[in-house]
C-alpha cells in the first residue's frame, strides 16, 4: 500500500495515543469531521484526538488506500461498542499536511 507520508504519521500517532504528533499532521486552519462534529484548527483538532484517545483507545489497521480519492479503510479497533469496525478516512491533503478529515462507518 503507497501511503503518503503524512497518513504514515497520523496512523503511527494514533496508535502510540500520540495527540500532538497527530494534530502536527494537519494544517493550522484544518478541520475534522467526525460523529457528527468539526472540528476547526490544530488545536481543536488535539483536544478532540487527545478525549477520543483517552476514551476509546482506538488503534488503526490500514487496509487498502485509493490514491485517487484519498479514501483510507481501516480496521479501527478500541474499548467502544461494535469494535473492531471498518472506518473510512477521507483526506484533503495540502503541501503535506492533512487539510480536511472525514470519518464514515
Amino acid at each position: 500500500m503507497n501511503l503518503p507520508k503524512v497518513i504514515i504519521d497520523l496512523i503511527e500517532a494514533q496508535n502510540n495515543f500520540d495527540s500532538v504528533a497527530y494534530s502536527n499532521c494537519f494544517t493550522e486552519n484544518a478541520e475534522v469531521f467526525d460523529e457528527g462534529k468539526t472540528h476547526n484548527g490544530k488545536v481543536e483538532i488535539e483536544n478532540w484526538i487527545d478525549k477520543a484517545n483517552k476514551e476509546y483507545n482506538a488503534v488503526m489497521k490500514p487496509l487498502d488506500y485509493n490514491e485517487k480519492e484519498n479514501i483510507l479503510s481501516a480496521e479501527t479497533s478500541g474499548t467502544f461498542p461494535g469494535s473492531p469496525i471498518v472506518l473510512k478516512y477521507h483526506f484533503q491533503l495540502s503541501d503535506g499536511y492533512i487539510q480536511s478529515l472525514k470519518i464514515t462507518g
